[in-house]
């Protein structure tokens, strides 16, 4: 058997051989004793492993996200972070958990500023200086600390094997590292363990990481300790603040200035969800710092008004782009770290400013982007606050996770490294990819006239999209889903909660629906099912522009079924399929 990722390269002579039997992969599952549906077969199953062994949805859900480090650790992994919301059968309350990336103590304003201008992406991309704090071991810690009912060491089990014994290779990890092989292999950690004998992985061979391996093994073992006071976080400040690059590339990566007291300092957010009433169903997500739960939510109000049920597939979506593009506008202007900005998330969320936003949309045109927000805190109607400014860059990669349990507790959650590779630099041999999250920061306002509340700060948490959700109906779960993807997140769960809900569309195929993504653009980006149908005529006719994206997001959710049984859904097509799972299908 041909193994990559240490092992014999595939330019050998000897030819790959198929790796072991991977689970099967299935987009829609049904039946008994609780769900996980992720991107990743591997990553299901074992949460799957974790249910049927007695473990509740938060201890699968570790163990799948765990998985996902060694199956997908170009989306999510240690070296990241990430935001948790769990709902609590007995106490019928949703709570979340804020796991993002901070930036160093030493960040300021001008964090990405060189001679008083932004310096180029690329160069913050892959570099040091865009690495914040990891999130994701102490986010595990604090989730298990509440409502886990199984040591961390025992759920990193899984994950551990599958990091030793390997993977199988399929087309969409030989496209990511392919995406990344020139960043790749100008460091010598993430080429020896991604591109071994400088060639990329072959599909159908097996990838092993005996680094992450034991990398997981010494968190089981210390505790997360290790990643916040012990030897893994020495390892990872040593790489931020030198990254190391081969010295016959002539890339230069920019050093970052992360510290052992950054580290130390590090603490997750446990805090109340965002709440939206919705068609008379409460919609919970996460509240600032990311602005998932409010642009949502802010959306769904606006569509309140509106009978999408019986709405025509053009007023469908014509409603759906203009409610999307009207809270976006809002959350460039309004979301930050609520730690150092005064976010008025409550007046977000009101149905009065929903409504003084709705009256600007009008079925016979389209509104001109870049829209100018509103002032929630002194709602007007059809009538706008600060002047206008463009949305800034978001990238694009991270994964979702949904799991359930026999008792009815559900997870929804979102981890990342942000881009598709992250920094790009694997922390030398410990197995996994460091992060790039503070790029999610605005380099600089995007207007100087407007005031933006995403500039970098000392200890401060970068807006995110991340958009994790739950949705109960009488107090019990309906659905639960979230997606990947960058700002395209916020749109990707309007989209499939308004299929789901108002277009009576089954949980997969509101997930597998082709996609619009409005943020506030002059263009709405449309995926090729929608690029190529009539509809985009139909919307051009009045006013609308559009311009293709080949795949937006990425979902995954369960939904709860009569009798204690559970419904898990992920893509059919995206990403190479995911893969909804249950204990006992029925």
């Amino acid at each position: 058997m041909v193994s990559v990722g240490a092992a014999v390269p595939p330019s050998s002579a000897r030819p790959a051989e198929p790796a072991s039997t991977a689970p099967e992969k299935t987009p829609l599952a049904v039946g008994y004793g609780g769900a996980v549906s992720s991107v990743d077969a591997d990553a299901s199953a074992a949460g799957i492993e974790v249910l049927r062994k007695g473990g509740n949805a938060v201890d699968a859900a570790v163990a799948t996200a765990a998985a996902l480090g060694v199956t997908e650790p170009y989306s999510a992994g240690v070296g990241g972070g990430g935001y948790f919301v769990h709902y609590d059968a007995k106490s019928r309350k949703v709570s979340t958990i804020d796991g993002r990336e901070t930036a160093p103590r030493t960040a300021d304003s001008g964090l990405f500023l060189e001679n008083g201008k932004p310096i180029p992406f690329a160069d913050a991309v892959t570099s040091g200086l865009g690495v914040g704090t990891p999130g994701t071991p102490a986010t595990w810690q604090s989730a298990l600390d509440k409502w886990g009912s199984k040591r961390l060491g025992t759920l990193l089990k899984p994950a551990e094997r599958l990091a030793r014994d390997g993977f199988t290779v399929d087309g969409t990890f030989r496209s990511q590292t392919a995406s990344n092989q020139e960043r790749f292999a100008d460091f010598p950690d993430s080429a020896k363990l991604f591109l071994p004998g400088g060639e990329l992985p072959v599909v159908g061979s097996t990838f092993k990481n005996p680094d992450l391996a034991r990398t997981y093994e010494e968190l089981g073992r210390e505790g997360v300790g290790a990643m916040y006071r012990g030897g893994i976080g020495k390892d990872v400040v040593r790489t931020v603040n030198k990254p190391p690059v081969d010295p016959a590339s002539e890339r230069v990566a920019r050093p970052g200035d992360l510290s052992a007291k950054d580290l130390k300092a590090y603490a997750v957010k446990r805090q109340a969800p965002t709440k939206t009433s919705y068609r008379g169903l409460d919609v919970y997500s996460m509240a600032p710092s990311s602005s998932g739960g409010t642009t949502v939510g802010e959306a769904l109000n606006i569509l309140e008004r509106t009978d999408l049920s019986k709405a025509s597939k053009k007023k469908y979506l014509h409603r759906y782009i203009e409610a999307s593009r009207v809270a976006f506008a809002d959350r460039g202007r309004w979301v930050g770290d609520p730690a150092f900005e005064d976010v008025p998330t409550k007046e977000l969320l009101s149905q009065k400013f929903a409504d003084s936003r709705e009256c600007l949309i009008r079925d016979d045109a389209v509104l001109k982007s870049p829209l100018a927000p509103g002032d929630p805190r002194d709602p007007a109607a059809c009538e706008s606050g600060d002047k206008a400014a463009p949305t800034t860059y978001e990238g694009e990669n991270t994964t979702h996770l949904t799991a359930a349990d026999k008792w009815g507790n559900v997870v929804a959650y979102t981890l990342t490294i942000e881009s598709t590779g992250g920094s790009g630099i694997t922390v030398p041999g410990r197995g996994f990819l460091l992060n790039n999250e503070l790029t999610d920061f605005s380099f600089a306002p995007a207007d100087p006239a407007v005031h933006d509340p995403n500039l970098p700060g000392p200890g401060k948490r970068p807006r995110s999209s991340i958009s994790p959700t739950i949705v109960l109906e009488k107090g019990k779960p309906l659905v639960a889903l979230g997606s990947p993807g960058g700002a395209t997140i916020i749109t990707t769960v309007l989209q499939t909660l308004t299929g789901f809900v108002d277009r009576g569309l089954p949980l997969v195929d509101a997930i597998a629906a082709p996609r619009a993504s409005q943020r506030n653009a002059a263009q709405t980006e449309l995926e090729p099912g929608l690029w190529d149908s009539s509809l985009r005529a139909e919307l051009e006719a009045i006013g609308h522009s559009f311009k293709q994206n080949p795949e937006i997001g990425a979902a995954t959710g369960v939904q709860r079924l009569p009798g204690g049984k559970w419904l898990a859904a992920a893509e059919k097509v995206r990403r190479g399929g995911g893969s909804a799972m249950v204990v006992r299908p029925q």
